[in-house]
């Protein structure tokens, strides 16, 4: 028996916020992951009240927050934005921390595997000032697995000296896009690991197939099939009975918070992915 528990991402629902954590609570998970990027939500917009309110919801259904989602979009690679981003970043994990947890989920580009990349040093910069403010009260920027191996990946987290950017495991993501062994990338990331995402899908062209920079840009290319392709769970690449097992032995007993980004029925989706979840971590 493993000690996890299961999640799910309300975006995946495509429901408005109180029918999408009702249908959660209805499939079984334990808690829920949401944006905090648009609307009455975005960080420059969101206010303790509105937190509150959403809390109160959740908690009504028996459910908590696993954790919250903070893609800006577009990731840190541009020295001129990145400032307006991190300002924005911490408002997001501010908030984080009154939804009861500490982990703000993004994707922060493709990182490259040249260290001398001047991109390398933009990017490096940024997440060691989102680490440092991490650090400070206590939470994590997870970065999302996928655009990079997670051998880059780790080099990359290893630079910062902090767990302050830690990371989101995604075994979809490494499969589809980066063309990676997740079970492997648990165990080179194992130090990092604070969340993960439930997953699957596969990978339908070569290697040179464009990698993704922010969440909008890997949803439009999986949606247009032609790429990648998500599946629901049990259905694609990833060996799910060797990825838990992995993640059982570094120590990890966080959320496995589903998401599912196509298809056409999300909620029958994400039901019958929690009862998999279920079968398998007992």
């Amino acid at each position: 028996m493993y000690d996890f528990s299961i999640g799910v991402l309300l975006d995946s629902l495509r429901l408005p916020f109180r029918n999408a954590v009702e249908k959660a609570a209805e499939a079984g998970a334990k808690g829920v992951q949401m944006y905090l990027t648009r609307g009455e939500v975005h960080p420059s917009e969101i206010t303790e009240k509105t937190v509150r309110e959403r809390l109160d919801i959740i908690n009504s259904y028996g459910l908590t927050v696993s954790a919250i989602c903070g893609d800006l979009g577009g990731g840190f690679g541009n020295a001129e934005e990145n400032p307006r981003k991190i300002e924005l970043s911490k408002r997001i994990l501010d908030m984080t921390m009154l939804f009861g947890t500490n982990i703000v989920t993004t994707h922060i580009g493709v990182v490259p595997e040249d260290k001398t990349d001047p991109k390398y040093s933009v990017m490096q910069d940024t997440c060691g000032r989102l680490a440092e403010y991490a650090d400070s009260i206590g939470g994590h920027f997870a970065v999302e697995t996928g655009p990079e191996s997670a051998e880059t990946l780790k080099s990359f987290l290893d630079g910062l000296f902090s767990r302050g950017v830690a990371v989101n495991l995604d075994p979809a993501n490494l499969v589809m896009v980066a063309g990676d062994d997740p079970v492997k990338a648990v165990h080179t990331l194992k130090n990092y690991i604070v969340h993960t995402h439930a997953k699957d899908g596969v990978k339908l062209t070569d290697p040179d197939a464009p990698r993704l920079c922010g969440e909008e840009h890997f949803k439009e290319l999986i949606e247009s099939g032609k790429t990648y392709k998500e599946l629901p769970l049990g259905n694609g690449k990833v060996d799910f009975d060797r990825y838990l097992a992995a993640l059982c032995d570094i120590g990890y007993k966080g959320y496995l918070t589903i998401e599912r980004e196509a298809g056409d029925d999300r909620v029958g989706d994400v039901a019958r992915a929690v009862r998999f979840l279920e079968s398998k971590i007992g």
